[in-house]
């Protein structure tokens, strides 16, 4: 390298390394919860192999075992918020090298919403602390902390952390101001779940669900608004418990020949307005990986229609219309 270039070399790695310490903090800062990971006797804390909430829902976690403990006769997997305490058993898998690790996964369910037979982990909103508790061959349980793993920064196709997609409640392992691991549950946020929509050769049907309703189903109604104004057609809604569906009224959505006009889904009550939008995934960008096609669909009275339903960045359904004319015209 040259000499008058190994200056600007050197401010360069310079300046990637003061961004990546900034990146690191950040990250830190984000994944840290404003409480303590033990009450007023802290246990030992032990750094597991593996921490991950995986697809919004499963928990996944790996343990090692002291070398110099004894091998154990059982042990399970503690969560705790307040005075509320949930366990799971952890299984005992022996290494190639003799040691030995402790690992569970288990589905983790929002305890408002999810039904209380079904299999996993049954928690409420507020912050779960973690507890390994290990018994010997002889009965005595020793209690063990788990420290807060490295949370990295990545910036790919999937999200970090996702809801998830049962009840749309957030599970996010999260680290105490002590370093010691965690998990925070958020409650489902008020919202018009997109689960698809049918684009058929004479209508486009929209199926969704309603999730941490605040109202009476019956005040909640549908319909399409018309980008850049305040025109709306109303649409009505056929509901089976949470979930309802509804077809597009796309001949009042037409403008003339060749004019396009792109109209936004929504539910309305009251003064509430919920977009119908896919948020319950793990994708980045739904725009770029939902995709769809175009469609000319025909209406009844043979009037014919360009249609293209698809996602918005933020996940929101949007339709474009744009009329051809008749299947004489055709």
């Amino acid at each position: 390298m040259s000499e008058s270039l190994l200056p600007y070399a050197v401010g360069a790695a310079k300046r990637a390394r003061t961004m990546a310490v900034r990146v690191r903090r950040k990250v830190e800062r984000m994944n840290t919860v404003p409480a303590l990971g033990t009450g007023v006797r802290p246990r030992p804390a032990v750094a597991p192999v593996h921490l991950s909430v995986l697809g919004g829902r499963t928990l996944n976690l790996a343990v090692p075992v002291s070398r110099h403990a004894s091998d154990p006769a059982a042990a399970r997997l503690e969560l705790t918020h307040g005075s509320r305490r949930v366990s799971v058993d952890l299984d005992v898998e022996p290494q190639s090298a003799g040691s030995l690790l402790l690992t569970a996964t288990v589905p983790l369910r929002y305890a408002e919403s999810d039904d209380d037979t079904a299999r996993g982990l049954l928690l409420s909103a507020g912050v779960w602390r973690f507890c390994v508790v290990v018994t010997d061959e002889g009965g005595r349980e020793t209690r063990v902390d788990l420290s807060a793993p490295a949370f990295t920064s990545v910036d790919g196709p999937m999200l970090p952390t996702s809801p998830s997609e049962s009840s749309g409640a957030v599970f996010r392992a999260v680290r105490s101001v002590d370093g010691r691991a965690m998990l925070k549950v958020t409650a489902p946020a008020h919202q018009a779940d997109l689960t698809g929509f049918d684009l058929r050769w004479d209508r486009v049907t929209v199926r969704g669900r309603l999730l941490a309703a605040r109202h009476p189903h019956e005040q909640y109604t549908a319909e399409v608004v018309r980008r850049g104004t305040s025109k709306s057609l109303p649409v009505g809604l056929d509901w089976d418990g949470d979930a309802f569906t509804f077809d597009l009224p796309l001949r009042n959505m037409a403008g003339g020949s060749g004019v396009q006009r792109t109209w936004d889904v929504q539910l309305r009550a009251g003064r509430t307005k919920l977009k119908v939008a896919k948020r319950l995934t793990q994708v980045r960008h739904p725009k770029q990986v939902f995709r769809t096609p175009f469609r000319i669909i025909s209406l009844e009275d043979g009037f014919l229609m360009r249609v293209h339903a698809y996602l918005t960045p933020a996940g929101a359904l949007a339709v474009a219309c744009a009329a051809i004319g008749t299947n004489e015209d055709a």
